[in-house]
């Protein structure tokens, strides 16, 4: 998992004082706007924990990150002077979204009490603070938020926010290949003289478009010196010049080359290591080298490459026209599909977000959104296996995703490290 790694240092509980408020004897707390009161704007003790008082009782309340994971420390105070922390009986109660809570229970070690859990992330809570201490009864309650924003239905619509729950996804294993845009040879057609002779006239040039029936070319027969015209077998463009007037034709090169360039398909070079992998019907995504144009097709079919002495073996993906996006000649690359596996738990890969040192989702509970920090397996350019960090069914952002992380970050709503 890719965890978030402090320094080595004891450090408040309180990781974001979005909304401060403390009140003493159970008086609850005035709740400020989420990103109105800055991280560390509460009282720090000795140990750069939040400190609660309650009259002359007070405890700080820290978590220590020094191990393998976050842990809750609390240090009693009594005047200002450290109390034996086996005179103090102590809970927390954290109330997350979702809703979940989580309890600790805590006990006296050296000079503080220590709670028997891990603190998982996201450190965000409603927190609830219990202590007794010389027949007295003692509670706090404040909001400790991070990675947590608000957005209004209607704010989120427009923004252009979606979400997904999350569940099981099946993973397609993917193969990187190069290539580049032909014309079919359905396509392309050769220009011949029906009979050997000289050429008269010259309708076209390289580049000229044609119709199907065009005359572009007459020539005069060398036995009957009879001229006669030549028609274009397809509609295209002429795409190779092998003659210009006075030219004698003959010898079985072709006059003119023609090619359809709407009919197109991708060729893509597989060496051995890959070949094995590749069948005919599997999916593929095109994509131009810039990155513009994409295109979901299927492999048409594997061919061996027209030098018979190599070992490499042609994918041929047919090619929409699309207005000409696809043109013969560019290189394109492509992502097929080799084979598939299920993934019990899956994300959107597009809805993967950075946050602190995480790779993290925004989970959305009504209006309120908030980062769920993950632990990832496989990933493929559409889906990512999640192996732990949030629960199956929860809502989460995959489109507008950025416009979340965004707003938290102008809250402030980050980790008080």
């Amino acid at each position: 998992m890719n965890r978030h790694t402090p320094s080595r240092r004891i450090i408040a509980a309180s990781l974001l004082a979005l909304a401060v408020g403390v009140s003493a004897c159970g008086q609850g707390s005035a709740k400020k706007a989420e990103g109105e009161v800055a991280a560390g704007d509460y009282e720090r003790g000795p140990h750069r924990g939040r400190m609660l008082r309650d009259g002359d009782f007070a405890l700080e309340v820290t978590i220590y990150e020094d191990g393998p994971e976050p842990l809750f420390r609390l240090y009693p105070y009594l005047k200002d002077k450290p109390v034996d922390p086996r005179q103090v009986q102590a809970t927390i109660t954290l109330g997350r979204t979702g809703p979940k809570t989580d309890r600790f229970t805590f006990t006296p070690e050296n000079d503080y009490l220590t709670g028997p859990g891990v603190v998982s992330e996201p450190h965000s809570f409603d927190v609830t603070v219990t202590a007794a201490h010389a027949g007295k009864q003692h509670r706090w309650a404040y909001a400790s938020y991070e990675g947590r924003t608000i957005i209004a239905a209607d704010a989120a619509q427009a923004g252009g926010v979606t979400v997904e729950r999350v569940g099981p996804a099946t993973l397609g294993e993917s193969l990187s290949l190069t290539g580049r845009v032909e014309i079919t040879p359905e396509g392309q057609a050769e220009v011949h003289a029906r009979y050997p002779g000289r050429v008269m006239a010259l309708n076209v040039e390289l580049g000229t478009r044609v119709s199907r029936g065009q005359v572009i070319a007459r020539v005069e027969s060398s036995e009957s010196l009879q001229t006669y015209a030549i028609t274009a077998p397809i509609s295209g463009m002429i795409v190779a010049k092998n003659v210009n007037v006075g030219s004698i034709t003959g010898g079985g090169q072709p006059m003119l080359m023609i090619g359809d360039p709407t009919r197109l398909h991708a060729e893509f070079l597989l060496y051995p290591r890959d070949a094995e992998r590749v069948r005919a019907g599997q999916p593929i995504i095109v994509k131009s080298l810039a990155g513009d144009y994409t295109f979901n097709g299927r492999i048409e079919a594997v061919l061996p490459s027209a030098d018979l002495t190599s070992q490499v073996l042609i994918a041929h993906v047919d090619l929409p026209y699309q207005g000409g996006i696809w043109r013969p000649g560019l290189g394109v690359s492509g992502e097929a599909q080799v084979g598939s596996t299920p993934a019990p738990l899956a994300v959107r890969t597009r809805a993967l977000q950075p946050f602190r040192d995480f790779t993290v989702v925004y989970a959305r509970f009504g209006t309120t959104y908030e980062v769920r920090m993950l632990e990832l397996g496989r990933r493929t350019p559409e889906w990512t296996e999640v192996l732990s960090g949030i629960e199956p069914g929860t809502e989460y952002v995959v489109d507008g995703a950025f416009l979340i992380r965004a707003d938290v970050e102008k809250s402030g709503a980050s980790h008080d490290h």
